[in-house]
């Protein structure tokens, strides 16, 4: 497979976060032009400033959107066509969580399943029905969405988590099935990750988990990142697949 991502515009969905940082950094050191999304609050302004200028070469950006919220997802496209003309890759990193216990069922409220199912399932549909016609306009575009081992294995964050990460895996086969040949849609699902998204997991937590894996390490945003550049560079003809990065761990 040719690795040269020259001419090619890659939207990461969520690109402040760890891997979606470390993802856009692998792109753009290929050659692409690079677009990353960010809700408007300064934090995630400040974070996704420093990653675009910390990229390889010229014409990235760093733009607004909530994937929570349709209208700034068109507001985005519309941005994305202005600069760009073109879209050739989306990665949807975008996500949320927050700790619940299994057992705990009154701790996992209505309010907390909706804004769970608002961000990591319907925010990725969103963006995908929202990008859909200029990937297709490619001729050969591709959507990698971040998944987890929590959707087939059912032990994460939140049963609400889980089940989000469940519907991320189906909704894979599904859009593979009705945007072919013009879109390749991929997920990638982690394990655990050393990154900072699940509030409450520390060294301790890590080195557990560690010890559990058959390859003793759990993930980091490089090992993802660098799945899902071989989505682009390395597998052309996968359509439809989850491809599990965990060291082994749901084995």
């Amino acid at each position: 497979m040719n690795q040269s991502m020259d001419g090619k515009v890659v939207l990461v969905v969520g690109g402040a976060g760890s891997i979606g940082a470390v993802s856009a950094r692998k792109f753009a050191e290929l050659g692409a032009r690079i677009a990353i999304s960010h809700r408007d609050v300064p934090e995630e302004a400040a974070a996704a400033a420093k990653v675009i200028q910390s990229l390889p070469g010229e014409g990235h950006a760093a733009l607004v959107a909530d994937v929570s919220r349709t209208d700034t997802l068109t507001a985005l496209r519309g941005e994305i066509e202005r600069r760009f003309g073109r879209l050739d890759v989306l990665v949807n990193a975008a996500g949320f969580t927050k700790p619940v216990p299994h057992a705990d069922l009154e701790a996992l409220d209505d309010d907390l399943i909706d804004r769970m199912f608002a961000v990591n399932w319907r925010g990725q549909f969103a963006t995908i029905r929202t990008f859909a016609p200029l990937l297709k306009a490619s001729g050969n575009g591709l959507i990698v969405s971040i998944s987890s081992i929590a959707g087939s294995n059912g032990i994460g964050s939140s049963i609400a988590y889980c089940a989000a990460k469940a519907g991320i895996d189906v909704m894979t086969k599904s859009l593979a099935r009705v945007l072919a040949p013009e879109v390749r849609v991929l997920a990638v699902a982690p394990g655990v990750v050393d990154t900072s998204f699940v509030a409450g997991r520390g060294a301790d937590f890590n080195a557990k988990t560690a010890a559990t894996t058959p390859l003793k390490r759990i993930a980091t945003s490089d090992d993802i990142a660098s799945a899902i550049l071989a989505c682009a560079t390395q597998l052309g003809f996968a359509t439809g697949t989850t491809f599990v990065v965990d060291g082994g761990r749901s084995l």
